[in-house]
């Protein structure tokens, strides 16, 4: 069962080491658990619903709350420190696109808000619930699931938008295909979800981010259906699966969504390489993204984030013989940095990829250690999200922020990202322990994803003050070097102070009033991306 107040099915726990212990108290100090917040006390603060009775609408208080956040790091602190006071009036679950239609239509006859809801995963608040004087309504698409077409000609398929990454992978695999997105959130996220924050998956490299491999659909708005055919390719004036792309709930519903799928590859090997510094590894996945050769991913970690995932990873006699071939080679602690890089196609394709690679490392003084490292990230990619709730129990709280800028600004902006998280917590006397890597590799630049642990303070609201502080330096610090605000996880309300650095005010105003013609009451989840349009004029 899906946990109410942390990550992931409540039966799987992913315990940290005792040695990561050690090094986190010796990194940042003795963490400070809490007692969470008994589930009893929530519930007893839910007001009364003020939604009118109707047949597909529960107002069953435990669905209220589960249905009340997402798994942003507020969201978190509320929950867990008894703080969340905002609940949807009642949740719908529909079953058939007539249903969804039927609760839009209704949501507009009463003046209702709406919050579409996946699967609950995302990390910068889409899911937050609205201060406001109408009831709102959470509308889950868990029973809009279905697979509903499959075009093995056309290398298409169409899936209801509710669907989880693992049971699209297996309608496709069972037929020989697959998607190939894999965000970390996707045994729980929806297909809808990932079309509406623009994710990107950890190959996609290979398989393309989400906008490449959205082809088309149905956005069902206030003011109709509007229907996304999948041309292979148009000239019709400006494409309109942009709007829908990263709309975030803003415009409508997503209803069916089709999709470019891909033969299942009979390779798909990932390998390590260890680099003797930062800048030779930089430099070598710089030269690798600009060749042209077909690699499906890159994942180089900086100095720290190496270390941290060694001390980590709990097989200290292995690893200890890893060192000692690594020094043996000319590669030391604290400089090292690991880079895991993957091939993925025929077997000769992964051959003839895997030797043009290593060729571009060998002048950076790559050396590769072969796949076992790549087996075991890959078998546990989607368990790693459960050290949240293991290090949340020891009194610890993890956040990320990610951005891209280009290459001349990687190194430059790692380092004002991570000393401005650091100095965030000076006024409370408090470390943080930060690292970074880069996860997604483009011939012009480089995503940028950072990690941060800090101490839980002894109380919810000092907690999310502390929370605060750190996105608040990191996100400036994003600004200021020009990066985007996020590169994967979508805006929210945490982005949302910071996107008009990026589009401008005229983007901003653009946005606004694509919102307003699709959602003219502004009922689709008011608040999340953008400023509504009337709050924005009053100012």
């Amino acid at each position: 069962m899906q946990r109410w107040n942390g990550w992931g099915d409540d039966s799987i726990h992913q315990e940290l080491p005792l040695k990561g212990r050690d090094l986190l108290t010796e990194w940042i100090g003795k963490g400070h658990p809490w007692q969470n917040h008994p589930i009893e006390e929530l519930l007893a603060r839910e007001a009364k619903s003020r939604l009118p009775q109707h047949p597909l609408i529960s107002v069953d208080p435990k669905l209220r709350l589960v249905h009340a956040h997402g798994q942003s790091m507020p969201d978190w602190i509320r929950m867990r420190g008894g703080m969340l006071d905002r609940f949807p009036d009642g949740v719908a679950k529909p079953t058939t696109r007539e249903d969804l239609e039927a609760l839009v239509q209704f949501a507009a006859a009463e003046n209702i808000v709406v919050i579409p809801y996946g699967g609950g995963t995302s990390v910068v608040g889409h899911l937050e619930v609205p201060e406001i004087d109408k009831p709102v309504l959470s509308l889950s698409f868990e029973h809009l699931n279905r697979m509903v077409d499959i075009d093995t000609g056309s290398l298409l398929a169409t899936f209801e938008a509710g669907i989880r990454g693992p049971a699209l992978e297996a309608h496709l695999n069972k037929r020989g295909f697959t998607l190939g997105h894999y965000p970390q959130s996707f045994e729980y996220s929806t297909l809808g979800g990932w079309v509406a924050t623009r994710s990107s998956g950890q190959q996609s490299r290979h398989y393309g981010r989400i906008e490449q491999l959205f082809a088309g659909g149905e956005l069902l708005t206030s003011q109709g259906s509007l229907q996304l055919p999948p041309y292979p390719a148009s000239a019709a004036g400006p494409d309109l699966r942009h709007l829908v792309l990263g709309s975030e709930g803003r415009m409508g519903v997503l209803t069916k969504i089709v999709v470019r799928i891909s033969p299942l590859p009979p390779k798909d090997d990932i390998y390590a390489v260890f680099f003797p510094s930062w800048d030779n590894g930089k430099q070598a996945v710089q030269a690798l993204a600009a060749s042209g050769t077909r690699f499906s991913m890159v994942r180089l970690s900086n100095p720290t984030e190496t270390a941290t995932n060694l001390a980590l990873a709990g097989h200290d006699r292995e690893i200890a013989w890893l060192n000692r071939y690594l020094y043996f080679r000319g590669i030391s602690q604290p400089d090292a940095c690991m880079c895991l890089v993957g091939f993925t196609g025929s077997r000769k394709q992964v051959t003839a990829a895997r030797s043009e690679t290593f060729s571009i490392f060998r002048p950076f003084k790559g050396v590769a250690v072969g796949t076992a490292i790549g087996k075991a990230w890959k078998k546990n990619r989607f368990r790693s999200a459960y050290l949240r709730n293991s290090l949340w129990d020891l009194g610890y709280a993890v956040d990320t922020l990610e951005t891209a800028v280009t290459w001349q600004k990687v190194t430059e902006t790692i380092a004002a990202i991570e000393l401005s998280i650091r100095e965030a917590l000076s006024p409370w006397d408090e470390r943080a322990h930060v690292f970074t890597h880069l996860s997604h590799v483009y011939p012009t630049g480089s995503s940028i994803y950072s990690t941060v642990v800090f101490r839980l303070a002894q109380t919810p609201w000092e907690t999310l003050e502390r929370w605060k502080a750190v996105k608040q330096a990191g996100s400036r610090a994003v600004v200021k070097a020009g990066g985007t605000i996020t590169h994967q996880h979508g805006i929210g309300t945490d982005h949302k102070p910071y996107l008009a650095a990026e589009k401008g005010e005229v983007g901003i105003a653009a946005l606004q009033h694509i919102f307003s013609y699709f959602d003219p009451e502004q009922r689709m989840n008011p608040g999340k991306l953008v400023p509504d349009l009337e709050k924005a004029e009053d100012e």
